[in-house]
Order: C-alpha cells, then sequence, then structure tokens
C-alpha cells in the first residue's frame, strides 16, 4: 500500500543526506557513513526565536550574507542525548572545547558533517547527528586560545570561528581538524550571556 510517511520520511532522509554530504571535509567521506533514518525536529519555539533573531539583527543592519541560514552538526552517542537537545536546545556549559571561547557563555558546533568528534570513526561504530540550522550572524576570527582564561564573546559579534580554518589538511590530526572546524556562537544582550542561543535551531537527527 501507500504510505504517505515513509514517502516523507524518504524525503527527509534523502534531504538530511545531501545536507550531510555537501558539508564533508574530506571528499572520502562520501563512501564512509551509512545513514538509516532521518526524524524531522519541529520545534516551534526554536524556529521562531530563529527568526526573531533573524529579524532583529536584520534590522540592526546585518547583509544578507550575515542573515543566511547554514547548516552545522552536533553529534551524539545515543538518541536521547540527541533527543534532549532537540527539546531543549544547545544550551551553554554543554562543551569540552574552550579554544575558541568560554564554554560557560557559549556553545560548540562542527562545521563539516564528517568531523564531529575529537576521534576518528572505527568501522561499525554509529550515532546520532542533530543538523542545526545556523545563523551565523557577525562572525569573529579568533587565535585559539589554550589556557584555561578562557576568550570571552566579542562584543557586536554573534560567534567566533578559528583562524587557522583555512589550512584544515590532511597534515594535521583528527583532533585539530575538529577543534578548528567549530563554531562558537554565543548571543549577549544587556551585558548578560543567553542559555541558548536563538541562532542555532536543531532541524534533523539522523
Amino acid at each position: 500500500g501507500f504510505h504517505p510517511e515513509s514517502e516523507e520520511s524518504s524525503f527527509l532522509l534523502q534531504t538530511a543526506v545531501s545536507v550531510l554530504q555537501s558539508s564533508y571535509l574530506n571528499s572520502t567521506s562520501q563512501d564512509g557513513f551509512q545513514y538509516s533514518q532521518a526524524i524531522l525536529v519541529e520545534n516551534d519555539v526554536f524556529l521562531s526565536e530563529l527568526k526573531a533573531f533573524a529579524q532583529a539583527k536584520e534590522a540592526a543592519g546585518y547583509s544578507q550574507e550575515e542573515l543566511e541560514e547554514t547548516f552545522a552538526f552536533l553529534l551524539f552517542d545515543n538518541e536521547e542525548e540527541a533527543k534532549e537537545v532537540c527539546q531543549t536546545g544547545l544550551r551553554v556549559n554543554s562543551s569540552s572545547i574552550s579554544t575558541l571561547g568560554d564554554p560557560a557563555k557559549g556553545v560548540y558546533i562542527s562545521k563539516y558533517a564528517d568531523c564531529l568528534h575529537p576521534r576518528p570513526w572505527y568501522h561499525g561504530k554509529s550515532g546520532y547527528i542533530v543538523i542545526c540550522k545556523l545563523i551565523k550572524g557577525k562572525v569573529r576570527v579568533v587565535s585559539e586560545n589554550y589556557t584555561t582564561s578562557y576568550t570571552c564573546p566579542s562584543p557586536g559579534y554573534d560567534c567566533h570561528v578559528a583562524m587557522s580554518r583555512n589550512s584544515i589538511t590532511s597534515k594535521i590530526s583528527h583532533c585539530q581538524a575538529f577543534e578548528q572546524s567549530q563554531y562558537y556562537v554565543y548571543e549577549v544582550s544587556g551585558g548578560s550571556t543567553a542559555e541558548r542561543p536563538r541562532q542555532i535551531c536543531p532541524y534533523i537527527v539522523i
């Protein structure tokens, strides 16, 4: 018989896979991953907040390029963690990385769909990827900070990226590639940091 759900979910899976594949760092990843199931995250709160963020920034004079929606990725070992992020959003204090900014004041999310963890995937490993919509806003390039006096969010900006991101090559370790391809995203208003930056919106779990 005809199951609209299955047709819809296979379309969603195709959408998700094309997003992932267009966001690989290494061309070899095209054959390396198998994706089995995609779940659309429909959280009206996050969607409306993403829209509100875009409108506020547009009013503040941001360019179309700065307001453009792009994708970013999170990896979880189990479905519960992935679902939790979809329900509660990506919150500060959730990252073990601190090279681009204070993890208590912002969140980290991966730019590449095949570079989601400090260690490479091994054969047979599985996990859950949350594809998020991201509005980067004003991006500041910062040098990586390996000290414990963390880099703070930059006033007037919304996102930090690592300076060395153009030089990600096969020569550097997976861990470095992972750290260098993170977005550090934050939202500061009136001197305080948002618990959950509105410019990240969980979109599909795969």
